[in-house]
C-alpha cells in the first residue's frame, strides 16, 4: 500500500481529528455514486478507506511510522557505506596513477642521461647542433623548450671563453693587446674551432640540461594520461533538518558528515524542502586528489501552522457551516504575524484563498504565497435544527 498520509494529504504528526476530516471529505470526494463516469472511483475510495483504517487505529499506524523510519536509517546507512567506498576506490587510483608517474619519470630521466653521453660523444667528431640533437631524441616541442634555457647556459662560456688564474692574467693580457695567443695562433681563429673538443663539450653541457617541465609534459604525453591531482574526490553528502522559520530568516546551520566533522553555513535564499546546498571543496580530501564538495540535503521539519509545498506554505483555516455558507472575517496566523481572511459567501472545503508574498523566498527575488485551506466543521454537539433542514434538503422536502 502507498503512503497513507500521502493518501489522504495530511502531515506525519496530524492529530486523529485532522485525519478524520481529511477522510471524510476525500471520501466524499472520491464517492462512487458521485463519479458513476470515471472507472477509477471505487478503487481510489477503496483506497483511501485503507489509509484511514491503518492511520486511525495507533498500533497499526505505529507499526507503519517504526517501518518508515527504519527504511530510511537503512537507505541512509548504504548512501554512507557508498560514499566510503568510493572515496576508497578513489584513493586507490590516485595512489597508483601517482605512482606510475613516477616511474615513467625516473625511466625518462635515465634515458635522457643515458642520450645525453652518447649524444656528446657523437656530437664530438660529427659536430651535431645542441638543438638538433634535442630534437632528434625528444621531438621538436622539447627543443623549443630547451632553446631558452640553452641560451642562458652558453652566455658564460661565449662572453669569456677561457678562465685563467690570477697569474696568468698580466701575461694574457699583453699577448691579447698583440693579437697572439699563448701559442702564437692568432685570436680570430677562436671563432673557427667548430670541431674543437673542448668547445663541444662546453656546448652539449649546457645545451642537454632538459628542466623538468619539459620532462613532467614528455611523461603526460607518452603516458596518455591526465594528471591524478586533477581528479575530483568523491562528494559527501549529509542531511540538515531545519525550521521553516531558518528558511524564513537565513539563519546559520550546522550538519554532521558522514566522516564525523561538522559543517555550518548559512540557508540561502531558494532553500526549500529537498533542496540541496553544495558547498565547494569542503568534502572528502585524498592524497594527491582534489577534495571533494560536500552536498548538504534540506529537510523541514513538520510544523504545526503550515505545510510546504515548493516555495508556498500551506494553513488550514476551520469553518462553521453558517460561516461557509454566509461568509466571514477570520485570523490566521501568517509566517510573520497575525493575517486577516476573508472568507466569501458559499465556500466550500474546496476552496482556497492565496495571499501573495507570504512564503518561503525564492532565489531569483520575491517570495512564495500563502495557501489557506477551507475546511468545514461541524459543531461538536448534534443540532436538531441542522438535522432536521440536512435530513430535508437530501430528501427533497424544502420548508
Amino acid at each position: 500500500m502507498r503512503d497513507p498520509y500521502k493518501i489522504l494529504g495530511v502531515k506525519r504528526d496530524a492529530a486523529a481529528d485532522e485525519i478524520k476530516a481529511a477522510w471524510r471529505n476525500m471520501a466524499k470526494a472520491v464517492h462512487p455514486d458521485h463519479n458513476r463516469d470515471d472507472p477509477t472511483a471505487a478503487a481510489r475510495f477503496a483506497e483511501i478507506g485503507r489509509a484511514y483504517e491503518t492511520l486511525k487505529d495507533p498500533r497499526k499506524r505505529s507499526l507503519f511510522d517504526n517501518a518508515v523510519r527504519m527504511a530510511e536509517a537503512k537507505k541512509q546507512e548504504q548512501t554512507i557505506m557508498q560514499q566510503r567506498q568510493a572515496a576508497r576506490e578513489a584513493a586507490v587510483r590516485a595512489k597508483a596513477a601517482q605512482a606510475n608517474a613516477e616511474r615513467v619519470m625516473e625511466e625518462l630521466a635515465r634515458a635522457a642521461q643515458k642520450a645525453a653521453a652518447d649524444s656528446a660523444k657523437q656530437q664530438a667528431g660529427s659536430g651535431e647542433a645542441a638543438e638538433e640533437m634535442v630534437e632528434r631524441i625528444f621531438g621538436a616541442r622539447a627543443a623549443a623548450g630547451g632553446q631558452a634555457q640553452s641560451r642562458a647556459q652558453q652566455a658564460p662560456y661565449q662572453q669569456a671563453p677561457y678562465q685563467q688564474a690570477p697569474q696568468q692574467q698580466t701575461q694574457s693580457q699583453t699577448q691579447a693587446e698583440a693579437g697572439k695567443r699563448p701559442d702564437g695562433e692568432t685570436a680570430e681563429n677562436d671563432m673557427k674551432g667548430d670541431g674543437e673538443p673542448g668547445d663541444t663539450a662546453a656546448n652539449a653541457g649546457a645545451n642537454l640540461s632538459l628542466p623538468l617541465s619539459i620532462l613532467t609534459s614528455l611523461v603526460r604525453r607518452f603516458t596518455g594520461a591526465k594528471d591524478a591531482a586533477a581528479e575530483k574526490a568523491p562528494d559527501e553528502v549529509a542531511t540538515a533538518t531545519v525550521t521553516i522559520d531558518d528558511v524564513l530568516k537565513g539563519s546559520w546551520v550546522t550538519a554532521s558528515l558522514p566522516e564525523g566533522r561538522e559543517i555550518g553555513f548559512a540557508l540561502p535564499a531558494g532553500t526549500t524542502d529537498g533542496h540541496e546546498v553544495r558547498l565547494k571543496g569542503q568534502g572528502f580530501k585524498l592524497p594527491g586528489m582534489q577534495r571533494g564538495d560536500a552536498v548538504i540535503a534540506i529537510r523541514i521539519a513538520p510544523d504545526p501552522r503550515f505545510r510546504v509545498d515548493g516555495f508556498d506554505l500551506h494553513a488550514v483555516l476551520p469553518l462553521s457551516i453558517e460561516n461557509a455558507v454566509l461568509g466571514t472575517e477570520a485570523h490566521i496566523d501568517g509566517p510573520n504575524g497575525p493575517l486577516n481572511v476573508t472568507v466569501p459567501a458559499w465556500s466550500g472545503s474546496d476552496k482556497t484563498i492565496r495571499i501573495a508574498g507570504q512564503g518561503l523566498p525564492r532565489e531569483e527575488g520575491g517570495r512564495g504565497d500563502l495557501v489557506v485551506e477551507l475546511r468545514i466543521m461541524l459543531w461538536e454537539k448534534p443540532d436538531d435544527k441542522v438535522t432536521d433542514l440536512m435530513r430535508s434538503m437530501r430528501e427533497g422536502l424544502f420548508l
